[in-house]
C-alpha cells in the first residue's frame, strides 16, 4: 500500500513539473514573439502621431515647423511631447479637408489665377509658428531658447506704411496694432510708443538711434510696409449660403539695431490664401484682417529671434546717497537680488573694409550693483556691492 502511495506521489510530481515547464516554455516563446514583433515595428518608418520613450521621456513624431522654410529640413521630426503643441495650424489644415472646403477648391484656384495676373504669387507654405488665432482669441508665447540674459527688449514699432488700395479703411494702422500685439504677446518684447520719446530727428536716423539706445534703452526699431492686399468674394453655385471671401496680403519689415544704427534684418511675409476663408456679413473685411494676421505669423518667429539676439542693457538714471536708480525694473525682467555690472559708455567699432559699425565695446568697468527694490512701471534702485564714481551716463548689464 505504501508503495502505491509513493508511486502516486511520484507521478503527481512528474506531471506538476512537466506542466510548469510547459507554461514557462510557452511564456518564453510568447515573450520572444512579442520582442520580435516590437523590433519589427521599430524598424518600420514612423508615422505622424507615433510616440516613443527614450530615457523615460516621451517623444511624438510630428510636423517639422522648419519644413520648406529652411533647406534640407525633413517634413516630420521627433519632438518632446511636453514641448509639442499642435496649435491652430493643424485645426485649420484639417478644416481645409472638409467637404465644404473641397467644393471651394475651384474658387481658390480662380482667385490664385487672378493674383498671378497681378504679379502677386500666393504663399505656398504655411507659417512656422501658428500660435495666434486671427479672430482675437489671444496669443501664446513662441517657444524659443532665449539668449542670456532673459530680459525683455525695448522696441519701437513705427506706424506701418499703407501701400494698398484700402487707405480709407486704415488698414496700415490695424496692421501696426496687430504686430505690436503679436510681439508683446510673447512676453519677451516691450513696445515703446515713439510719441513718448523726445527725438526731434527721424527715428531711423543714426544719431536718433544712438540716442534711443543710450538714453532710453531701446534695442531695436522696426519699420514696415503693407502691400498687395487683395480680396475676392462669391457664393457657391447651387447652395443657399452666405457670401464667402478670401484675401491675400504682404508685409515687409526692416529691423534696425539701435546700437549700430544700421539695418539688422529684412523680412517679408505673404499669407496662404486658403486659410483666410470667411463667410457672412463683412466677410471681405474679416478675410483681410485674417490675411494680415497670417502674414505677420509667417515672419513672427524670425522677427522675434532677430530682436532677442541684440544685447540687453539699461542705464543709471540717478544717484541719491547710497541708492543707485536704474531705468529698468519689473517690466524689463529685473528681479530683487540681481547683480548688475556697471560700465562707462563704450566706443563704436568700425569695420575698416566696409566702413560699417560692428557694435560698441563696453567702456571702463566701474563696479557692481545689487538690485534692492523694484518700483513704478519699469524702474528699480540698487545698492553698491563694489566700485565707485558711478554716473547717470553709465550702462548696466546683467552679470552672468
Amino acid at each position: 500500500m505504501k508503495n502505491v502511495k509513493l508511486l502516486i506521489c511520484l507521478l503527481l510530481s512528474f506531471f506538476l513539473l512537466f506542466s510548469c515547464g510547459s507554461i514557462f516554455s510557452k511564456k518564453k516563446e510568447k515573450d520572444a514573439a512579442a520582442k520580435q514583433k516590437t523590433e519589427k515595428v521599430e524598424d518600420l518608418e514612423p508615422k505622424p502621431g507615433d510616440i516613443k520613450v527614450i530615457d523615460g521621456v516621451e517623444y511624438i513624431y510630428a510636423k517639422n515647423r522648419r519644413y520648406m522654410l529652411t533647406p534640407n529640413e525633413p517634413e516630420y521630426v521627433w519632438i518632446r511631447k511636453d514641448q509639442y503643441s499642435p496649435g491652430i495650424i493643424q485645426s485649420l489644415i484639417s478644416a481645409a479637408q472638409t467637404k465644404e472646403n473641397v467644393e471651394l477648391k475651384s474658387r481658390i484656384s480662380k482667385l490664385e489665377e487672378e493674383l498671378k495676373k497681378r504679379n502677386i504669387a500666393p504663399q505656398i507654405v504655411y507659417p512656422t509658428q501658428f500660435t495666434a488665432f486671427p479672430t482675437g482669441l489671444g496669443y501664446m508665447p513662441i517657444p524659443f531658447n532665449y539668449p542670456s540674459p532673459k530680459m525683455r527688449r525695448r522696441v519701437i514699432i513705427l506706424p506701418i506704411e499703407d501701400q494698398t488700395n484700402y487707405k480709407d479703411e486704415n488698414i496700415g494702422e490695424l496692421a501696426t496694432r496687430r504686430l505690436i500685439s503679436r510681439l508683446e504677446g510673447t512676453g519677451a518684447i516691450i513696445c515703446i510708443d515713439p510719441a513718448t520719446i523726445n527725438v526731434s530727428e527721424k527715428v531711423t536716423n543714426q544719431e536718433s538711434m544712438k540716442l534711443l539706445n543710450e538714453i532710453y534703452g531701446v534695442q531695436a526699431v522696426v519699420k514696415g510696409v503693407l502691400q498687395d492686399i487683395y480680396s475676392s468674394s462669391s457664393k457657391i453655385e447651387g447652395k443657399e449660403t452666405k457670401e464667402i471671401s478670401f484675401a491675400v496680403s504682404r508685409i515687409s519689415l526692416e529691423v534696425y539695431n539701435t546700437e549700430t544704427g544700421v539695418l539688422l534684418k529684412q523680412l517679408s511675409g505673404r499669407n496662404p490664401v486658403s486659410l483666410t476663408k470667411e463667410s457672412g456679413d463683412l466677410s471681405s473685411e474679416k478675410a483681410k484682417i485674417k490675411a494680415i494676421d497670417l502674414a505677420i505669423e509667417v515672419i513672427a518667429d524670425d522677427l522675434l529671434k532677430a530682436i532677442l539676439l541684440i544685447d540687453w542693457h539699461a542705464r543709471i538714471a540717478s544717484l541719491d546717497k547710497d541708492k543707485v536708480y536704474i531705468n529698468a525694473g519689473r517690466l524689463s525682467g529685473l528681479e530683487k537680488g540681481n547683480t548688475l555690472e556697471v560700465y562707462a559708455p563704450g566706443e563704436q567699432i568700425i569695420d575698416e573694409k566696409t566702413k560699417l559699425p560692428l557694435g560698441k565695446i563696453k567702456g571702463k568697468y566701474k563696479g557692481e550693483l545689487e538690485v534692492s527694490e523694484l518700483f513704478g512701471v519699469d524702474a528699480s534702485y540698487a545698492k553698491v556691492k563694489r566700485g565707485s564714481n558711478f554716473s547717470p551716463t553709465d550702462l548696466v548689464y546683467i552679470k552672468d
